[in-house]
């Protein structure tokens, strides 16, 4: 009975090191070959925040961080992707509101569950959104802008960066709102349809402020209303749509990194790490807040949760507006 006492008292001890020296290890990970960053969705500020965390990554990890943009589907075709990637730590993904919430209700067919195929990694970044309009239309308000909208319904039509996204949907919550029909024409992310917004060919759209505030501040486009709950700090004079008449509206778009499911919990501690002290670094935080976001950086089960909120959120809006995929 002793030799046996003393045979388990052993075993114990080498469990408890080799445990003890596991935790170092999972400290000190490093990718073993270079990292694939998805972004779901082309010329967007999704795409902006990958390519600026991207060096900084390759110089914590020392290994290469490769920014691959695959749009489409609302943001679908990346995310499930990287959903359907091995959980190696080599694939991750830049996540926002679409995939992530709002096309859970708008679709009726997944091609992967946010919530089960996928690990949160940091909700990254907040941005309420512009409504712009170009010049030519002559709207100088928001009360103008439905004002026309409601009198000449066929003149008048929207862009948005996806189906499915916060662009898209916020403009849905405002015809609903306030009771005036618009076309939507969707684009596959926020470059082509800032062009056609300033080519006249669509009218109006909602953006976050890092995708056309350089054309605000030229003149090429006309800021009506911001969506969040207060003003921006750096437009004070631009009233909120909640200001403008549209009581209680407010809607928010988001940006976060995200892991195939089954990644190693010491893999997503270790980029989570690391997330979270790039975007609150000096540099980094300054450029994003120069684009109107705020930034987050918070834990992974913050970043779950959150995501469960906006499903709710955005699923919400769907039903009531009847939004559905062109």
């Amino acid at each position: 009975m002793k030799s046996i006492s003393m045979l388990l008292a052993a075993v114990a001890l080498v469990a408890t090191g080799g445990a003890g020296a596991a935790e170092p290890a999972a400290a000190d990970w490093r990718p073993s070959r270079p990292v694939r960053i998805i972004v779901p969705i082309v010329g967007s500020t999704n795409d902006v925040l990958a390519r600026l965390v991207a060096p900084k990554l390759q110089e914590a990890f020392g290994q290469a961080f490769v920014v691959e943009n695959k749009g489409g589907g609302g943001g679908n075709i990346g995310a499930a992707e990287v959903a359907r990637s091995a959980p190696d730590g080599l694939t991750l993904l830049v996540g926002y509101n679409g995939p992530l919430a709002i096309n859970v209700t708008l679709f009726d067919k997944m091609p992967f569950d946010p919530r089960k195929d996928l690990a949160p990694i940091t909700l990254a970044v907040k941005s309420p959104q512009y409504l712009v309009v170009n010049p030519s239309t002559g709207i100088t308000s928001v009360q103008d802008f439905i004002a026309k909208a409601k009198a000449d319904p066929k003149k008048y039509s929207y862009g948005s960066v996806s189906l499915g996204s916060a662009s898209h949907l916020t403009m849905e919550m405002m015809k609903s709102a306030a009771g005036f029909p618009m076309t939507h024409v969707p684009y596959r992310g926020a470059g082509p349809a800032v062009a056609d917004l300033l080519a006249g060919n669509v009218q109006a759209g909602f953006f976050v402020p890092g995708n056309v505030q350089g054309f605000v501040k030229d003149g090429r486009l006309r800021l009506l209303a911001t969506t969040g709950a207060r003003r921006f700090p750096s437009t004070p004079d631009v009233p909120t749509l909640d200001e403008s008449g549209l009581k209680g509206f407010e809607a928010t778009s988001w940006i976060g990194f995200l892991a195939p499911a089954g990644t190693p919990p010491a893999i997503v501690k270790r980029y989570n790490e690391e997330f979270v002290r790039i975007l609150n670094s000096p540099e980094i935080k300054a450029k994003l807040e120069d684009m109107e976001f705020e930034v987050v950086a918070g834990s992974p089960q913050e970043f779950s949760r959150w995501i469960d909120t906006e499903i709710q959120r955005w699923g919400k809006v769907i039903k009531e507006t009847g939004a559905r995929p062109e």
